[in-house]
């Protein structure tokens, strides 16, 4: 039906300023988990993305930047995979053994954010398309 009312590339350019926020928001939640070693560079580079996306795209899409912050939390999550409690791995010559975390709350975490962020798009694209509703 989109193809019908010929609005397929606005759409389709939608998702594309909502994918560019989506990477300038993992560069910020890159920034903050990292924020003792490389994290002021992450943020300086989000912070730039976001002025310059600011400046060309819709505002709507900066949503995207919320589902962005799933990405390293699900990073998180995957480096905790064998947790909770010590885990110890196979090395060359021995073992090493490290604690970690449960990755189900970076897990739930990450899709909520995840999820919030596209639905949000979304309803916000359907607004914008059929204009606002009326209160009665």
């Amino acid at each position: 039906m989109d193809d019908i009312r010929g609005d397929r590339p606005v759409r389709t350019a939608d998702w594309g300023w909502f994918l560019a926020w989506l990477l300038v928001g993992a560069c910020g939640g890159i920034g903050l988990a990292a924020l003792l070693t490389v994290g002021a560079a992450f943020l300086v580079l989000a912070a730039v993305a976001a002025v310059l996306l600011l400046r060309r795209g819709p505002r709507r899409a900066a949503v995207g930047a919320v589902s962005g912050l799933a990405l390293p939390l699900f990073y998180l999550a995957y480096l905790n995979r064998g947790g909770p409690g010590e885990v110890c791995r196979a090395v060359a010559g021995g073992q090493t053994c490290t604690e970690e975390y449960t990755p189900v709350p970076f897990l739930v975490a990450g899709a909520l954010l995840l999820a919030a962020g596209f639905v949000i798009h979304v309803r916000t694209g359907r607004r914008a398309r059929t204009g606002p509703v009326p209160r009665t």
